[in-house]
């Protein structure tokens, strides 16, 4: 939530970790800092969930994505200028801007959090 709560328009937060790692969960919590109460849910097979509240929040997940083309396509220009973006597998696409966290699962309802890259101030 703390992250959330912190995040600017503009701010790209990339997710790295396994299946299972917990990453929508950790956007659930990302989502209610923004001050949303939507339902959030895997965006898989829609690749982006948009949550409105204090902030707008943009969900997308690279998983199925191949890069190139299918990342332009998304339009993450738009959504940075809407509000804030968080992206599941990360770890497919690069940028210089964003704020890098890996989420470890450690067995039952232990997670390792790790900010690898923090959000430039």
């Amino acid at each position: 939530m703390e992250l959330g709560r912190r995040l600017r328009q503009g701010d790209l937060v990339l997710l790295k970790g396994e299946l299972g790692a917990g990453k929508t969960t950790f956007v659930r919590g990302v989502a209610r800092g923004c001050g949303s109460r939507a339902l959030v849910a895997s965006p898989t097979f829609q690749l982006v969930r948009i949550y409105p509240g204090r902030l707008q929040l943009a969900h997308v997940d690279l998983y199925r994505l191949e890069g190139g083309d299918e990342l332009r396509d998304l339009g993450l220009e738009e959504l940075l200028d809407a509000g804030a973006v968080v992206v599941e597998w990360g770890d497919r696409m690069d940028s210089a801007d964003a704020a890098t966290i890996s989420i470890e699962h450690l067995g039952g309802d232990r997670r390792r959090l790790t900010v690898e890259k923090d959000l430039a101030r």
